[in-house]
């Protein structure tokens, strides 16, 4: 008989350790201690299993050809000795054994182990507000959760919800719930959703596709009282205003699962999760630990972060295998890579902003661009918006953002990889992507991106974000705003609140004579294509202090004049 492995937990990190340790150490005894019901389930397929596109919550605990991952497969498949409703209160590391309760019939039991491994995930923050403990008060991280929030939905009781918390996971809900024909509002105490993600035009774009589908967001508020009334939730009061209610969720972030590893002595991070080395070891030489409930470095910053993603669990899981088993591996980190659908928008974020990355010591510069995902003539072609940022001295690419409704999520991997590998906006701008016109235009998107920041990197091209024009404008920047669209386009697509000109390309070069040299002109059009265009002939006409919009109208994400 090989080594005793014990892992506490058992659904992402927990259960990916336990199968890849049984398939490259068969002589292992390993066992699995989860303290719920339900064993290696899709944990970001609750939301859709909520809202009805998964229809059955077993299909989120199957292996590709539809069979239960219960505890009946994991011992007869995997051979893998697995106690559900086993809730691990004490490790005991000097005997090299853990202290379990069963849930079931409360009888405590000892487990021994040579390796542990620790992977109990996180748990949601419930704000200790008035009314939280009513019934139709939901949170969203476990089965168990999910099942309660659909059998609410299915009683058709419910017609209104309210999402407290704008982050990723109140955010993956929405659809969710609009999908099965509630009316949805969201609370945020900032602005604009997913406001540690992403940056606040980023948080526009979304605001905006949210609004389209007719969520309310209260932006700016904050949640006081969930009223009731009979037991039942009748409304969240907020300092400004009482929003009617029949289900409420909050959705305000997570806490990473520390106490047993805390009350064995093991050393907890600075972002709150267990701290591990490059190979999942916490302090214990004998005791591994993975998951939401870890902390990890992230590759650019090389600070300590935490991430809790399925994807990273998994793969950390390997990692742990691997080491047990007596193969070298180690975990690089993560880059802080989320994506997410709303509707037929796709939003997305991997590395740094430009903001965080002048934050960590960066000399950093980004471009925004808009472009579609296929050719124009294409059916079915779309626009994807991508924010792109690199280190002015190195080059390096530090990160990106997308959105749209194109195939952003393709793009946003090409970006994570040239994060990931270090690839500077030369080497991705000359990145051999594959072409053919039902799966990208001949520059694609993320190739017109790296080659828009050498411009402007290489002082080729002056530019402004949408954002930045903003900020400036109210601060009492007064440019000139040259509009070269026609005017057909204008009056179906919308124009900037400023002082606009328009002058249709085709006639700005025997027009630019009209233009003051003396005042700041900002060129745009659509996606300011031909902004770039008009950009190029006035200087050419011997014109200095002039910008591109970049990403142009499609790239704006205000309110548009009429």
């Amino acid at each position: 008989m090989g080594k005793k492995v014990l892992i506490i937990g058992g659904v992402a990190c927990g259960g990916k350790t336990a199968a890849r340790l049984m398939r490259i150490d068969p002589e292992a005894e390993v066992t699995i201690l989860e303290k719920g019901k339900y064993l290696s389930y899709a944990g970001c397929g609750l939301p859709f299993y909520v809202g009805g596109v998964v229809k059955e919550y077993s299909d989120l605990m199957t292996t590709p050809i539809g069979i239960v991952r219960d505890e009946n497969f994991f011992r007869k498949v995997k051979h893998i000795n697995v106690h559900t409703s086993h809730m691990a209160t004490k490790i005991d590391r000097k005997n090299h054994n853990v202290i379990a309760v069963d849930l079931t019939s409360g009888q405590e039991k000892n487990f021994s182990y040579d390796k542990l491994v620790i992977a109990t995930g996180a748990s949601p923050i419930r704000l200790p507000l008035p009314g939280s403990d009513l019934p139709e008060v939901f949170t969203l991280w476990t089965m168990s959760d999910a099942l309660a929030m659909r059998a609410a939905i299915d009683s058709g009781k419910v017609k209104r919800a309210v999402i407290i918390g704008g982050g990723l996971i109140g955010m993956e809900v929405v659809e969710a719930l609009c999908n099965r024909g509630l009316e949805v509002s969201v609370v945020d105490i900032l602005d604009r959703p997913l406001p540690a993600m992403i940056d606040p035009a980023f948080g526009r774009y979304l605001l905006k596709a949210l609004q389209s589908k007719g969520v309310h967001f209260y932006g700016e508020e904050r949640v006081l009282e969930i009223v009731g009334h009979n037991g039942e939730v009748k409304s969240v009061k907020t300092d400004k205003r009482e929003i009617p209610a029949d289900m409420v969720l909050m959705a305000v972030g997570v806490r990473p699962n520390t106490a047993i590893a805390k009350d064995a002595g093991l050393e907890i991070g600075k972002s709150g999760g267990i701290l591990v080395d490059e190979h999942m070891r916490t302090n214990d030489p004998d005791i591994y630990a993975g998951g939401d409930c870890v902390e990890v470095n992230h590759i650019l910053t090389g600070r300590k972060t935490w991430q809790p993603m399925g994807s990273v669990a998994n793969r950390q899981g390997r990692v742990i295998a691997d080491n047990i088993a007596g193969i070298p591996s180690t975990f690089p980190g993560v880059a802080g890579t989320a994506i997410m659908r709303a509707f037929e928008y796709t939003i997305g974020k991997t590395g740094l902003t430009k903001e965080e990355a002048i934050k960590e010591g960066y000399d950093a510069e980004a471009v925004t661009i808009v472009n579609s995902d296929i050719p124009h003539f294409m059916p079915n072609s779309a626009l994807i918006t991508i924010r792109l940022v690199a280190d002015k001295k190195t080059r390096r690419v530090l990160g990106a953002q997308v959105f749209g409704k194109g195939r952003a999520d393709k793009r946003l991997d090409i970006l994570v990889t040239a994060v990931t590998g270090g690839l500077t906006i030369d080497m991705l701008g000359n990145t051999d992507v594959a072409y053919a016109p039902p799966y990208s235009t001949a520059l694609d998107p993320v190739t017109h991106a790296a080659n828009a920041l050498k411009n402007k990197m290489d002082n080729l091209m002056r530019s402004v974000s949408p954002l930045e024009l903003k900020e400036k404008i109210e601060e009492g920047w007064n440019p000139l705003c040259v509009d070269v669209r026609t005017p057909e386009e204008i009056i179906t697509q919308g124009q900037l609140p400023y002082d606009c000109v328009n002058i249709p390309l085709g006639l700005l070069w025997e027009k630019a004579s009209e233009l003051p040299k003396d005042r700041d002109i900002v060129t745009y059009c659509k996606i300011s294509v031909r902004g770039w265009d008009a950009y190029s002939i006035l200087r050419r006409r011997g014109f200095e202090k002039v910008f591109v919009l970049e990403g142009g109208i499609e790239g704006w994400p205000f309110e548009l004049a009429k």
